[in-house]
């Protein structure tokens, strides 16, 4: 695994409201292609196949079960089940906890097909998991945040790459644990306060500015709201950009590069 050249490449990055930015979900890709898709929101496998027009999702994570991160999965699984002579199974890996979910949500369907004979999950190779799970011979940790119910949302990170919130409120304690190695911190954040979000004043009240200056922020509003956000001194995730994880102490974290477009997005600690 070629783990220098490693990349998060955001396929769309706003909330449930906003359809212009796709729904939040991203894709650890690198120079060989893409290797694991974070959610599969409604507008997901479009985007998915035209940023890789010529490759297949090997593998996939869900962070929960709300329908603008998990919307897309029947398309994917008509996708893999009604292409004539297609094998391949993408690895699935979800949290445990949501397997009743999304059971309930989108696996309990009695007649996937017209013709019978298929169950929802024959078009993947589910891997359940609880504290973090193996796969290319990474090891990712899997952690609870806070939306919603206990246990109904989970974040991911890989040590020393990347923190992927997935939608929270502050998790302060779990940055402790699981972002302290200069991993780039992929975080949920809009400008409006949010029972089930973080909010731009959550991130001053419950973040140190060491960590400010690692945050990429995604699931916001609007452009209106990423626009605030950049202004109030933060990196804000565009749709179709990557973002290469190269870790570094945190120390010495000053920009990163995103591509394309080619532009250099340089932090700065928020006032």
């Amino acid at each position: 695994m070629d783990m220098q050249n490693l990349s998060i490449r955001f396929l769309g990055t706003g909330n449930a409201y906003a359809q212009s930015l796709g729904n939040s979900a991203c894709v650890l890709e690198n120079s060989s292609g893409p290797l694991l898709l974070i959610d599969c929101g409604h507008s997901t496998i479009n985007a998915f196949e035209s940023t890789y027009p010529n490759a297949k999702i090997p593998a996939l994570f869900v962070t929960h079960a709300h329908y603008d991160h998990i919307g897309g999965l029947e398309r994917l699984f008509y996708r893999l089940i009604t292409t004539p002579n297609y094998k391949h199974q993408p690895k699935f890996f979800c949290p445990v906890e949501l397997l009743p979910l999304l059971q309930q949500r989108i696996a309990n369907y009695p007649s996937n097909l017209a013709e019978g004979g298929v169950n929802f999950w024959d078009a993947f190779h589910l891997i359940p998991v609880a504290d973090g799970f193996w796969y290319q011979n990474m090891y990712f940790n899997v952690f609870p945040v806070r939306h919603h119910n206990p246990n109904s949302a989970f974040g991911i990170t890989l040590r020393g790459h990347f923190f992927y919130s997935g939608d929270t409120k502050p998790i302060p304690e779990i940055l402790v644990q699981f972002a302290n190695s200069g991993e780039i911190i992929l975080h949920d954040c809009g400008i409006e306060p949010n029972p089930a979000h973080t909010a731009l004043s959550d991130l001053h009240r419950e973040y140190k500015p060491e960590q400010w200056q690692r945050m990429i922020l995604y699931h916001y509003e609007s452009e209106a709201a990423g626009t605030k956000l950049e202004a109030a001194g933060f990196t804000v995730a565009k749709p179709n950009t990557a973002y290469p994880l190269v870790a570094k102490a945190s120390s010495d974290v000053k920009k990163i590069v995103a591509s394309p477009p080619s532009v250099s997005l340089h932090y700065c600690s928020p006032n």
